[in-house]
């Protein structure tokens, strides 16, 4: 399975059976499946989004959103739940050509991705309890 280093961009291959080990990236040596959110930009995510061999869900915000810092907290949790899928947050005032494409109305958003595609997404504030059933939903686990 490929897996992108948040820190660095290198594109890891890590066998599926070692997921659970704690792989960390072969250049920079961070922690490639860290419980925690990572910030991608315009520069950095398509190579992300079409590298990741795990879904990735995506939070479209922004620092002035009321709703987004509420959330945020929601969605570090939920990152913690689901070790098994990749959680990354989009500043949708630093990263507009991203936000434009995907046509980021509302914030904050989410959005999943799968093999690169968008399968789903969801506006609107949730808890972590929700971002879980939802995601769950999403993905047929």
């Amino acid at each position: 399975m490929h897996l992108v280093c948040p820190q660095c961009g290198t594109i890891n291959r890590v066998p599926d059976e070692r997921l659970g080990d704690g792989p960390v990236c072969g250049t920079c040596k961070a922690k490639l499946l860290a419980p925690e959110p990572f910030a991608l930009t315009d520069a950095t995510f398509n190579k992300f989004i079409s590298n990741s061999g795990l879904p990735v869900v995506v939070d479209f915000w922004a620092a002035w959103c009321g709703p987004c810092k509420m959330m945020a907290p929601h969605f570090s949790e939920a990152a913690k739940q689901m070790p098994r899928v990749r959680f990354a947050k989009v500043d949708t005032e630093s990263a507009t050509q991203t936000a434009a494409r995907f046509a980021i109305r509302s914030i904050p958003t989410l959005i999943v991705f799968k093999g690169g595609h968008e399968v789903a997404q969801q506006p609107g504030a949730m808890q972590a309890g929700d971002i879980v059933r939802w995601l769950q939903g999403q993905l047929g686990t």
